[in-house]
């Protein structure tokens, strides 16, 4: 029994319905029964548990295979990343009690920087299920790329897209959610000890530039890609009701000076299948 969490959202769906292709038994964990009745329906165990209730992970981990553990993201979290500290801690008393035979971590690109930003809360939970004496792998993926379905409209409505990635030519590791559910899928069933990382992104690296004219070839009109000047970050993210932006301006920072980055870089990650025109194609039609 392979149990996944996040089975509602994009991510977790994938990896469910690879290992479901295959054959393999999928418990699906869920915060509202409800919601997860379509995967009751192709078969799957249906558990009810939230990701920060230990009490309530532990029964659905235990058991298991292999554990796919998903954070939901925060994206304004507080100054000392509190929110993430306790998730971790849950999720440390969950695995410890259920002791599944293995776990996979969806963490992120750039887990492993030492400068604060967005992305340190992975870092925070990784370091937490360190401790942890079963084999886990740190699935590291790296920036998604279905990201552009926030583009979408302004690509077709304006033929412009503003890009907080910089310089706009400057390529950047992403990756189709697809790849990594497929991927996540292979990793749960594989066999390993202690602890691992496992970096992937797709079959290679995109400018924002490219974003734009992929766009301009799929809608069949002009695209361009315009960079938000840096110093406007601020006011603009508290203007969308974020408290705290610093976390989301340093992680942009990171991508665009270069140290948010792959430990084993470009040459060393796991290469996905699926390229953005394929993504992108997707978000325009589902629009």
């Amino acid at each position: 029994m392979f149990a996944i969490t996040g089975i509602t959202g994009k991510v977790g769906g994938e990896v469910a319905r690879n290992l479901l292709a295959g054959n393999q038994p999928v418990r699906a964990v869920v915060r509202d029964l409800r919601k997860g009745e379509a995967w009751a329906q192709l078969g799957c165990d249906l558990v009810r548990a939230d990701i920060n209730d230990a009490g309530a992970l532990t029964p659905a981990f235990k058991g298991a295979e292999s554990v796919f553990v998903l954070v939901p993201p925060n994206f304004d979290p507080s100054p000392d990343f509190h929110e993430a500290r306790a998730t971790a801690a849950t999720l440390r008393s969950a695995l410890a009690a259920a002791r599944p035979g293995r776990v996979v971590y969806l963490s992120t690109i750039g887990a492993q920087a030492t400068q604060s930003n967005l992305l340190t809360q992975h870092t925070i939970i990784e370091q937490v299920l360190e401790e942890l004496s079963m084999p886990i792998t740190f699935l590291r993926p790296g920036w998604f790329m279905e990201n552009c379905s926030w583009d979408v409209a302004s690509a077709t409505n304006d033929g412009v897209i503003l890009s907080f990635l910089q310089p706009i030519d400057k390529p950047v590791p992403m990756v189709a959610t697809a790849d990594i559910g497929r991927v996540a899928a292979e990793l749960l069933q594989e066999t390993w000890k202690c602890h691992r990382v496992v970096e992937l992104e797709g079959p290679h690296r995109v400018t924002p530039n490219e974003i734009a004219t992929t766009f301009a070839d799929l809608l069949g009109r002009p695209v361009r890609m315009e960079p938000v000047p840096r110093e406007t970050w601020e006011s603009l993210f508290k203007s969308q009701s974020m408290k705290n932006p610093t976390p989301r301006i340093k992680m942009l920072d990171g991508f665009n000076e270069g140290w948010i980055e792959f430990e084993s870089a470009e040459a060393g990650s796991r290469k996905g299948k699926v390229a953005l025109e394929a993504v992108l194609q997707t978000l325009i039609e589902s629009r």
